[in-house]
């Protein structure tokens, strides 16, 4: 019998947007599920009886999901919308206005298909001809779905991965180790789980991206591997769960990347602090005087004139002699923590307190935990212990309902009780490797391996929840260094333990797009590197300058030689740092404002050049630059001694201005600027409208907010607008009491005619506002209708 006659699907039903097809002689079911127009999901289980029932990736518009997740097949967040189906017994077509979908029965292979709404069909995917799934074992180990591959494709997302943006031609693991010091070019798993990327043609110009629901290690080979068998071809496996994927149209990258992320739940809206340059080293917690050392901190930050809005302490304080200990507080090193907390506060500067999911044997807790069956278990109903830190130890389960409970109220009691503003979930990887763990399943059980990168996602989820319980006025901030798709509803992440480097830098900038790309939008990386040698003061400042671009501003470090990054570590570029985390705090109007667009809108905060000039193809070529929001290009300095950036302006009708020079460019060109060690080059494209806080901040005083607008016009012609979101930047109640500040700017050869009104509910701190322009713009400028006369300040109107 061949292949092609082993694998025959047939028709069963169809019912609410789901067509079920059974294989012959087998208890294989496949189901197509049209959900939207532009996406369809494949779900393929054995005898209708999912691995795991429920979801917690998929929340479409959610901010949150149940802590026992979704139901896999609710689909009443979805349209479902009409569709056509034929078929002839030996292929099946489905088409809605979008896509269609050609299915052969022989194997249920499909190819995918855009439509444009004028009766045009493009190819955008095809199955692999031969055995492209997986359907008795023939394959090997776990599910398998294979995807033919061609020479002019490309391939983003996949999360938090190191080396070139375009995946093509590479492999890559799915799981979360801690590969402390890595290689931000090559080393490879890393921190997350992130089972998506976009496919796009270079000959066609179309995108799609394709999204795996399964929380177990998977591999991603794109097309690095070759068999001549089965001709060019790219595989997804994994090694537990379901095989369930979504396929989601473009046709624009830009547009995959907002409909992915609407589909796995909304970014969580952070307070305004969280954007604040935040302080952290574990030199400080690890040392005996710990306290004495943090105070000293503070100290140095007013002496040096340091905006900082938050530290995050690190693990040290649990300690009991040279090791960690969750929930403990080390009263040697803090005689007063809540003194210490307190002194924190009054300076104006919050507290995120490191805790981790795991207890060592010697633990306090560890035998209650232990007792109750809190812990991961092993196959033979015992716990698990597995290697963490410098000890053996028991991952807390948070499949396990009494677990969760027991989290919350220790996050409770021994954090937020004292004062602590955030949890800093870290060293949450969940490194079992025992094929047999077991977990709770919410009291069904379940493989830990099919639900492995859930565990970080629920407990970062258990500690938001203690935050939100126990102050539920405000809104929460959490950090997380592991996760998954949804982990964006929760908290706010970074790279994890990079290595000091320029390498890093480099590629850590890659990094962090790779994340943007799939959905995960707060992001940052540790300023300096955290660890190995410490950074010399050039690369220290290069670092900062394209840290203050990012929406996470932390300098961390463990250096080798305890030293530690903080933004006096060196006395000749201690006043540069200082200026620059000043420019941070210039444009965090800007930054909050594209926060508010991430979690309302579902729009990036940090974008390739590409998400934004898609239809320029040169900036599909690997570079070094990314926009922050829709106006700023960062070109960050990534290599020693630079002190000029060669930098490529997308095609753009209204052209780019360097800001530190006022140089109004042409776009579709490739320019050299100026790149002194000073500042970081910036180019704003033309049109755009900037927020800004004028205040002349200090430590003392940061919390003065004034208005202004940088306004950079279209050189000769050109209308744009800006929406400016405003509120007290803390408060729960953000939805009902904010006011949006719009602004509209029309150019032309005479004149620049700016209007805006202002609508809402919150009252805005500031009675000014003051608009600024182009050093070298000679146009006269009229605000609602009335010409303005330049003034000190720029350009002041009244409110």
């Amino acid at each position: 019998m061949s292949l092609r006659e082993k694998y025959q699907f047939q028709f069963l039903e169809e019912k609410n947007n789901t067509l079920s097809f059974s294989l012959e002689n087998s208890d294989v079911l496949a189901q197509i599920i049209v959900l939207e127009q532009d996406m369809i999901r494949v779900l393929m289980t054995k005898s209708d009886q999912l691995e795991v029932k429920n979801t917690w990736l998929v929340a479409p518009g959610m901010d949150d999901v149940p802590l026992k997740g979704r139901d896999r097949l609710d689909l009443s967040p979805f349209s479902l919308p009409e569709y056509t189906l034929r078929n002839d017994g030996r292929a099946c077509i489905v088409e809605t206005e979008l896509l269609k979908l050609d299915i052969d029965l022989e194997g249920f292979k499909i190819t995918w298909f855009s439509k444009d709404g004028e009766g045009n069909e493009t190819q955008i995917a095809a199955d692999r001809t031969t055995q492209a799934y997986n359907f008795d074992g023939s394959l090997g180990e776990g599910i398998f779905h294979y995807l033919q591959r061609t020479k002019d494709e490309q391939y983003y997302g996949l999360g938090e991965k190191s080396g070139d943006m375009d995946r093509y031609g590479k492999r890559y693991r799915m799981l979360s180790i801690d590969p402390m010091g890595y290689d931000a070019q090559h080393t490879d798993p890393l921190y997350k789980h992130i089972p998506f990327y976009i496919t796009r043609s270079k000959q066609t110009g179309i995108s799609f991206g394709i999204f795996y629901d399964n929380m177990a290690q998977s591999i991603f080979d794109m097309g690095h591997e070759m068999d001549n068998y089965h001709g060019w071809y790219r595989y997804y496996q994994s090694m537990d769960g379901d095989l369930d994927y979504y396929i989601i149209l473009g046709p624009e990258v830009k547009d995959v990347v907002k409909k992915y992320s609407w589909l796995t739940g909304k970014t969580i809206f952070a307070p305004k602090w969280s954007f604040g340059y935040s302080g952290s080293t574990m030199t400080y917690t690890d040392a005996p005087d710990a306290q004495e050392q943090l105070n000293k901190f503070i100290e140095e930050c007013e002496e040096h004139d340091i905006l900082c809005d938050s530290f995050q302490l690190s693990s040290g304080y649990t300690s009991i002699e040279d090791k960690r200990y969750v929930f403990n507080w080390n009263t040697d090193k803090f005689p007063d923590a809540k003194g210490f907390i307190n002194h924190y506060h009054e300076k104006g500067v919050k507290l995120c307190a490191n805790i981790k999911p795991a207890l060592l044997k010697d633990h306090p807790l560890f035998s209650e935990l232990n007792e109750k069956e809190m812990f991961i278990k092993s196959g033979d109903g015992n716990t698990e212990m597995s290697q963490f830190w410098d000890e053996v130890g028991a991952y807390v389960d948070f499949t396990n309902e009494e677990s969760v409970n027991w989290w919350k109220q220790k996050v409770t009691e021994q954090l937020l009780e004292y004062g602590i503003d955030s949890t800093w979930n870290d060293n949450n990887e969940f490194e079992i490797w025992s094929k047999d763990a077991q977990c709770n399943g919410f009291g069904e059980g379940i493989n830990f391996e099919a639900v492995r990168s859930l565990q970080p996602l629920l407990m970062m989820k258990a500690s938001y929840e203690a935050q939100k319980e126990f102050a539920p006025d405000i809104r929460p901030y959490l950090i997380s260094r592991s996760g998954s798709p949804g982990m964006q509803r929760y908290v706010q992440t970074w790279s994890g333990d990079n290595y000091t480097s320029w390498k890093s830098l480099k590629y850590n900038i890659k990094m962090g797009l790779g994340l943007s790309m799939s959905g995960i939008y707060n992001i940052g990386h540790d300023i300096g590197g955290f660890s190995g040698p410490a950074p010399e003061p050039e690369l220290l400042v290069r670092w900062v300058q394209n840290g203050i671009f990012h929406p996470r501003f932390t300098i961390h470090s463990w250096n080798d030689d305890k030293s530690v990054n903080v933004p006096w570590m060196y006395e000749e570029t201690t006043g540069t740092i200082r200026d620059l985390i000043k420019f941070r705090h210039r444009i965090t109007p800007y930054l909050y404002t594209a926060l508010y667009n991430a979690h309302e809108k579902y729009e990036p905060i940090l974008r390739p050049t590409f998400y934004e000039f898609e239809s320029d193809v040169k900036t599909f070529e690997e570079n070094d630059d990314f926009m922050l929001g829709e106006s700023m290009l960062v070109a960050s300095v990534v290599e020693e001694g630079q002190r000029e950036r060669t930098v490529y302006l997308p095609a753009y009708e209204g052209g780019w201005y360097d800001y530190h020079t006022s140089k109004w460019y042409e776009g579709s060109q490739t320019v050299t600027i100026p790149a002194p060690l000073e500042y970081n080059p910036l180019l704003i494209k033309g049109g755009s409208i900037i927020p800004i806080n004028e205040a002349d901040s200090t430590f003392q005083d940061k919390e003065k907010d004034e208005r202004g607008f940088w306004l950079f016009p279209h050189k000769e012609s050109g209308s744009t607008s800006y929406n400016l979101y405003e509120d007290d930047g803390v408060s729960a109640n953000y939805q009902e009491n904010h006011t949006i500040v719009s602004v509209t700017m029309n150019a032309d050869a005479q004149k620049i005619d700016v209007n805006y009104k202002i609508d809402g509910e919150y009252k805005l701190p500031y009675e000014s506002i003051n608009f600024y322009l182009p050093e070298n713009e000679e146009r006269k400028l009229y605000v609602n209708g009335e010409e303005l006369k330049k003034g000190a300040k720029g350009y002041t109107v009244a409110l």
